[in-house]
């Protein structure tokens, strides 16, 4: 199956259009685990254990495990994940954005050490910066477009003078993955829940490709909002996913023992909010 096949086959299976990103911090680990680098593996698995039925994706963080010198316990992960929820893709979220033989190195990484089903880009160096990826057969990748943080209008929402219409840089962006960049079939955008009205214009101009948002929970994103400007379907078929992605809130809802059944309650209680707000 390639990554749009068990993205939406994962939306069918567990109603959902709900992401839980894993950006473990181990200052706050519950209980006994706070402050163990040692623990990721075990605080991250125990919250895909119990989300594992009601995410649409997961989506771990690389920079949360290197920074602690875990990625044996990304990898450890990883394999649990597939074991466990197989049906379930995984989003590796590393935002690489280089070109050649370092490009070639990062989708390694991504596909191969890690077994990502897909992985986030920076489009800022161009079509060849994603090539490497596009090589692996069936495997995604989320370019970064209008992202959630207000420092994204230094760039993102500038005018591009000289190209027809003066498309602002995101919407630029979204025309060339939903055109001449997705020569795999597989690719995808990042924009933010913090901008529901940037999503819908997206959205226009990319009507088919799926879209990565972060932003609901701890940075505030509105949830109806959200889905109503970018979920497209009918009679419950999704014809161009949306995966919107909750990390703190899920992760860190208890600080005790019960954090994982905590975890699972506000999970259920966003996938059920998401589905609620289809048009």
């Amino acid at each position: 199956m390639t990554f749009l096949d068990m993205l939406r086959a994962a939306e069918r299976q567990n109603n959902s259009m709900l992401c839980v990103g894993l950006d473990p911090e181990p200052a706050k680990f519950p209980g006994a685990m706070k402050g163990d680098a040692s623990k990721i593996y075990d605080f991250c698995a125990a919250i895909v254990d119990a989300t594992a039925d009601l995410v649409s994706a997961f989506k771990p963080q690389i920079a949360y495990f290197a920074a602690h010198r875990a990625e044996d316990q990304l990898e450890k992960l990883m394999a649990h994940m597939r074991k466990v929820a197989p049906q379930v893709p995984v989003i590796l979220d590393a935002k690489r954005g280089d070109i050649g033989s370092t490009a070639e190195q990062y989708a390694k990484e991504a596909f191969e050490r890690y077994g990502a089903d897909a992985v986030t880009l920076s489009p800022f160096m161009g079509f060849d910066s994603l090539q490497p990826y596009l090589k692996y057969h069936g495997k995604g990748a989320f370019l970064l477009c209008r992202t959630s943080n207000p420092g994204g209008d230094d760039l993102q929402a500038q005018r591009l003078a000289g190209v027809p219409g003066e498309p602002y840089v995101y919407e630029h962006i979204a025309r060339l993955v939903q055109g001449p960049w997705n020569t795999n079939g597989q690719l995808g955008l990042v924009v933010g829940a913090t901008y529901p009205a940037e999503i819908e214009r997206v959205r226009a101009v990319a009507p088919t490709v799926p879209l990565l948002i972060p932003g609901v929970g701890a940075q505030g994103g509105d949830a109806v909002a959200t889905v109503r400007a970018g979920w497209r379907g009918k009679a419950g078929a999704t014809s161009a996913p949306i995966v919107v992605n909750s990390s703190r809130a899920v992760l860190y809802a208890s600080a005790g023992t019960d954090f994982a059944a905590a975890a699972r309650q506000v999970a259920s209680a966003t996938r059920d909010a998401l589905q609620a707000a289809r048009p």
